[in-house]
Parts: structure tokens; C-alpha cells; sequence
């Protein structure tokens, strides 16, 4: 079976590096998903995400001319763009006896937790890329 940019197969993680994971296809060709490509979320560690002999499904991204495939996890997910139904029925029991304030309140926190860590993140991402010197 050929290599064929922009299809997903599914391959086995052969080797890992602090900078992305080596992924053998179906057809014994091995290709390198970048670390980058593994997650939507951000990957300090790859071994976070990925082991060794871990099947994964992988989209081929690239054949350089000299033979280097550039996969990606991340891509091969299945892009869904509907809402996330809710079961009302399974809903927390706790929250089933909350006013609408106490589940207004409650989110709230919620969300301003989440929004502390979005900003942790990006201030991990962005030390890299600040200037040390001043003008």
C-alpha cells in the first residue's frame, strides 16, 4: 500500500524523542509526528501522551523528495462541529437541587479557573518568544 498525503491509517509508535514520536505504517514505511501534532492541548512531555508499541491513528501530512513522512495525530481526529448533547436525566444530583443562582455562581468559578489555567499555558508558551533586550 502506498503512501498517500492526507489519509489516516493507523500505525505503531516505534520510537520517541522530546521532540515528537516515530510512527511505523501499514506498509513498513516509518514517519515522525511532531510534537506539535499529537494533541490540540499543549505537549511538554510526549511520553504524557504517547508510548512505545501504542497503536495511533495518524493522518500523513507529507513525502519530503527524500523520502522523510510528516504525520500528525492531531489531524487525524474526526472534526465534529455539532453541540455536545447532554443527557438531562444522568445530571449531577447535587446540581438537580441547586438555585439558579448556586449553578450560575458555581460555573462562574468554574470558568474562571479554567481561564487561570488557559493563561498559566500561554505564559509558558510565550517566555520562548519574549525579548530579553530592551529598546
Amino acid at each position: 500500500m502506498p503512501v498517500t498525503v492526507g489519509k489516516v491509517v493507523e500505525g505503531t509508535v516505534t520510537g520517541i524523542t522530546n521532540f515528537g514520536a516515530f510512527v511505523q505504517l501499514p506498509n513498513g514505511d516509518s514517519g515522525l509526528v511532531h510534537i506539535s501534532e499529537i494533541s490540540d492541548d499543549y505537549v511538554e512531555k510526549v511520553t504524557d501522551y504517547l508510548k512505545k508499541d501504542q497503536k495511533v491513528k495518524v493522518k500523513i501530512l507529507s513525502v519530503s523528495k527524500d523520502g522523510k513522512i510528516s504525520l500528525s495525530i492531531r489531524q487525524a481526529k474526526p472534526k465534529t462541529s455539532n453541540p455536545i448533547e447532554i443527557d438531562w436525566d444522568k445530571v449531577d444530583e447535587k446540581q438537580k437541587h441547586m438555585s439558579f443562582e448556586d449553578k450560575l455562581s458555581q460555573f462562574l468559578k468554574d470558568s474562571n479557573e479554567k481561564q487561570d489555567q488557559l493563561k498559566i499555558r500561554e505564559g509558558r508558551r510565550g517566555q520562548g518568544a519574549r525579548r530579553t533586550g530592551g529598546f
